[in-house]
């Protein structure tokens, strides 16, 4: 694995074998909310068994949804591409969706992924 897929974390400031590790380890209690996560973004089952490094594809989707919540929220200032990022969220998680619980739902488990793959890694320091 090598972090140059993760675009969220290819920033310097992460070091590759703590990433693969921190990811190994959220990956021992939630991979369900991967899988869960990977339904809705990779509508074609299939897609997750030839994706070699599908879990990567989601820790970055989780990373932005996290990264975003702070732009919308006002920690962040505004981007150029904020508002694009942001309906190209909404309408991937939004695909097929008959409520905006169900959106929140997704929201969440990508947010608190994000959330528990950071302090998993601060703790590997």
């Amino acid at each position: 694995m090598s972090i140059a897929g993760l675009y969220m974390l290819n920033n310097g400031t992460y070091q590759e074998e703590k990433v693969k590790q921190a990811l190994d380890m959220l990956l021992v209690d939630r991979r369900n909310e991967f899988r869960e996560l990977a339904l809705v973004l990779l509508p074609n089952p299939n897609v997750m068994s030839s994706m070699a490094h599908w879990e990567q594809f989601i820790l970055n989707f989780c990373l932005d949804v996290e990264e975003s919540f702070k732009t919308w929220s006002g920690k962040s200032p505004l981007q150029k591409s904020s508002p694009q990022k942001a309906l190209t969220i909404l309408r991937q998680l939004s695909r097929d969706k008959t409520s905006m619980n169900q959106l929140a739902h997704f929201l969440n488990i990508a947010y608190n992924l994000s959330i528990e793959f950071k302090e998993i890694y601060r703790r590997l320091r």
